[in-house]
């Protein structure tokens, strides 16, 4: 792995590395759902990170291959090549979460794919980011939290041997508040997207500009029609499609193309 160019810092301090480029690879967590523009697009943790990052950078630019519903095996087959060719200081790369939360999930064949994409990633890009994700708490959290924790701590080791960077989001308390995630509950909300990019940016040695992990102020718990008129709510809009696509063999992410495929100026 090469190692990004180093900014000038004030004497006495740690210096900054220069990112002038970054390739964000994943599904629809680095997509950015549920961070909903005015437009009805998504921008999410990457595209505020990318924006952080070109007020550093005269010239930075930036790629965003990830795509809604993609699985372990489509991330490895479709964005894996195209982003090592693009040799970029920074790559983010986080995808399996789809894979584990299926049942009967092959999870030695999604380490073995994550490996190999790691492994090519790895020696083409300054440096490269993997990350713990987060989980919102609740039951669906409890179910799947041995598969989620097999993965995560393979991806510990994974980035101890190539060299990578590991962010835990899943260890955050505040970022498994259900404040934090839309009502499809699969996906954080703009707020939950602020602090992914500060988790970031901080743990690539940038100097934090907030408590990422900061707990959200105390409330008052939803009465229980309010409960369960979001349950009601939630199935008809979310989970009943989920299944829908599940029974179907169909994707989210079917037919659709990343945001930004090359590397271009924000």
């Amino acid at each position: 792995m090469t190692s990004a160019a180093i900014t000038a810092s004030p004497e006495g301090t740690q210096p900054s590395p220069a990112f002038r480029s970054f390739v964000a690879l994943g599904d629809s967590f680095t997509e950015g759902m549920s961070d909903v523009l005015p437009d009805g697009s998504y921008r999410g943790w990457a595209d505020l990170l990318a924006a952080r990052l070109a007020e550093l950078e005269p010239g930075f630019r930036y790629a965003n291959l990830a795509v809604r519903g993609k699985l372990i095996g489509q991330i490895t087959a479709d964005q894996i090549a195209p982003a090592a060719a693009m040799k970029a200081d920074l790559v983010t790369l986080v995808g399996g979460l789809n894979d584990v939360l299926r049942p009967g999930c092959d999870t030695a064949r999604v380490c073995a794919l994550l490996e190999e994409s790691v492994a090519t990633l790895a020696p083409s890009c300054g440096t490269l980011v993997l990350m713990r994700s987060p989980g919102r708490r609740g039951p669906v959290l409890e179910r799947y939290r041995p598969r989620m924790e097999q993965l995560f701590d393979f991806i510990e080791d994974l980035a101890g041997r190539y060299g990578a960077v590991v962010v835990d989001l899943f260890a955050s308390e505040a970022l498994g508040d259900p404040r934090m995630w839309a009502d499809d509950r699969l996906h954080l909300t703009d707020e939950g997207h602020r602090r992914v990019a500060e988790a970031v940016w901080q743990r690539l040695g940038l100097p934090a500009e907030s408590d990422w992990n900061a707990p959200l102020p105390p409330a008052a718990p939803p009465s229980w029609p309010a409960r369960r008129a979001a349950d009601l709510r939630f199935a008809r809009i979310h989970l009943l499609p989920w299944i829908g696509r599940r029974l179907t063999g169909r994707s989210s992410g079917d037919g659709r193309t990343p945001k930004r495929p090359e590397l271009a100026p924000m």
